[in-house]
């Protein structure tokens, strides 16, 4: 059984939301590339207290409504990601498309840090407690892999290592408290892009088992690992070297590195403080800039939406709708 209805009664009748955080590449190499174009990764990928929100009411019809920063970035028609995972999820749970739903956009477009595939997946577990269905691991990993590459990680919502295209996840060690300023020039780097301009041979996987102690301690482990896609991101939008060169210059930032295929870049900080001045510092620099501080989630983004007032499904072996 690839899916079922949980419960007694109709789809719920109030609103549900869920969170979408940012999606950071801790670390992310290119270790080779299949027959069919698509590339294979390694990469340490966790979340951010930052992020988007979409919210499902009981309606008639399906609909999407979006308010927020970004909001005049986001296309409203069939391929919106918003859309295209209500309709995926309601094909397999075999229900109709039927909801109002509303996306509050805080994160920047084509920025490397999920934005569209965090969306996708915060839809579907919404749409699962609206809608009151469960679907099993294999079905909820085909659906999300239909939609992008990112859609796995993001519905899996906790701190991981992946592999292959997307579709390879596994738990990451217990990483410590941590915090992160992300940094985003406001100029969009295409993934088909970058990947299209990336050079040079491909990288060894390069995981770590041992749990690191504290921050200055995952900063090292990182330092000894990299982002393959960054020279290629800074070919397709310059801004990505400028962006990583200050916030590296940021007091008590202990590594600063670009996430997935950019622009968006981060900082890793030890603590709140720290991380907060240097967001405050590097916004007063380059107001044009997006930049926020956030703490690292390291029990993914059902710990941030608990912090909010919502709650949400852990990362289990199927994707709940039930109450």
């Amino acid at each position: 059984m690839t899916s079922r209805r949980t419960g007694n009664g109709p789809a719920a009748e109030a609103a549900v939301s869920a969170f979408a955080p940012a999606k950071i590449n801790l670390y992310l190499h290119v270790v080779g590339r299949r027959a069919n174009g698509y590339h294979n990764l390694d990469s340490l990928v966790v979340f951010a207290g930052v992020g988007d929100c979409v919210s499902a009411a009981p309606a008639a019809d399906l609909s999407l409504t979006v308010s927020g920063k970004f909001a005049e970035a986001i296309p409203l028609g069939a391929d919106n990601l918003v859309l295209r995972a209500a309709r995926a999820l309601a094909a397999i749970a075999g229900v109709p498309a039927t909801a109002a739903l509303h996306l509050e956009k805080n994160l920047p477009a084509a920025a490397g840090i999920g934005g569209g595939s965090a969306d996708a997946a915060a839809t579907i577990r919404a749409l699962c407690r609206l809608w009151r269905i469960e679907l099993a691991a294999e079905a909820s990993m085909a659906l999300a892999l239909g939609l992008g590459a990112d859609v796995p990680i993001c519905l899996a919502g906790q701190p991981a290592y992946l592999g292959g295209i997307g579709d390879l996840l596994d738990p990451a060690p217990p990483l410590p408290p941590a915090w992160l300023v992300l940094a985003n020039p406001r100029q969009a780097a295409s993934t088909p892009q970058v990947f299209a301009v990336r050079q040079g041979p491909y990288s060894q996987p390069a995981r770590f088992g041992a749990a690191p102690a504290d921050a200055d301690d995952l900063a090292r482990l990182l330092a000894e690992r990299r982002n393959d896609l960054t020279e290629a991101a800074k070919v397709v939008a310059p801004a990505v070297g400028t962006a990583i060169a200050m916030l590296e210059g940021l007091p008590g930032a202990l590594i600063a590195r670009m996430s997935g295929s950019g622009a968006t870049a981060f900082a890793l900080f030890a603590d709140a403080e720290a991380a907060r001045r240097g967001a405050a510092q590097l916004a007063a620099a380059r107001p044009d800039w997006w930049v926020t501080a956030a703490p690292l989630l390291r029990g993914g983004a059902e710990q941030s939406l608990v912090e909010n007032g919502d709650g949400d499904s852990r990362w289990t072996s199927t994707i709940s709708g039930a109450t």
